[in-house]
């Protein structure tokens, strides 16, 4: 992660020179890539630049339990699994950034993944020069109507034969999502090797988690196994997949990274 970290931060730098206002970095990248990490890391090192640095997670922007149940009764029942475009609190996530590039004071949304609803907001963040705004589908456009037609795996097969479900998500994509992510001002992938790498990245994330739980005597019975995981993650294999193929050719900045997380190139 270090490579990549040197090759953000390098752009970054120049990004921000002579700019008058804050830089809105988007950083995309499917879930276990490391975004997170890099982002912290990148705080951490333009922190020390003197560049005031915030970061906005997607995570963070999620909407609770029955605001999701009310999705799954109202659209579709896949909707109650959180992640996907139409699961998160978009009009919060763009008064923050709104907020951000007015100069203004703003405090940031958190979200317990434990208790599935927000967590106490953190901040205030104010005189902020650089948001990093971090998610697996940042900055993502939707699809051609015709590429939703045949379900890609066993759960939009099973869970989504008429496409309703990813038709929505398709359209949350360009709308409210659109207004979203185009308030980004520079967009940096994180590119998988592909999709088949995903549910392994994921397996590693939940077996760290297992172990600090452990570590703090806690319970983690509520954790996924492998075959759980390996449902979950076809939630995103859709998006991860036209991700993977279109951000690349117009995205500020690929990444490339092998099956370790290693840069290429």
């Amino acid at each position: 992660m270090t490579g990549s970290l040197d090759r953000v931060e390098q752009a970054v730098g120049r990004w921000l020179a002579g700019r008058d206002r804050p830089l809105i970095l988007g950083l995309c990248g499917a879930q276990g890539s490391g975004k997170s990490t890099l982002a912290e890391g990148l705080q951490e090192r333009m922190t020390a630049r003197g560049v005031r640095t915030a970061i906005l997670s997607l995570d963070d922007l999620y909407l609770d339990g029955p605001a999701r149940a009310a999705l799954a009764t109202r659209i579709h029942p896949l909707l109650r699994t959180r992640g996907v475009p139409l699961t998160h609190d978009v009009p919060r996530g763009i008064a923050v950034i709104d907020g951000i590039r007015a100069g203004q004071p703003v405090t940031l949304p958190r979200f317990d993944k434990a208790r599935d609803e927000p967590a106490p907001d953190t901040g205030p963040a104010d005189g902020v020069d650089l948001l990093i705004f971090e998610g697996w589908c940042v900055g993502a456009i939707p699809q051609d109507e015709v590429a939703l037609a045949k379900p890609i795996n066993p759960l939009e097969r099973d869970g989504d034969p008429d496409g309703t479900w990813r038709r929505a998500v398709n359209a949350a994509l360009a709308t409210d999502y659109a207004a979203l992510f185009g308030r980004i001002d520079r967009l940096i992938l994180l590119a998988a090797p592909g999709f088949e790498v995903v549910a392994g990245w994921r397996t590693e994330q939940e077996e760290a988690l297992r172990r600090r739980i452990a570590a703090t005597g806690g319970d983690a019975s509520g954790l996924m196994d492998t075959a759980a995981i390996g449902r979950f993650v076809q939630h995103y294999e859709r998006l991860t997949r036209h991700i993977l193929h279109e951000m690349p050719a117009r995205a500020d900045l690929t990444l490339p990274l092998d099956e370790h997380r290693r840069l290429l190139g």
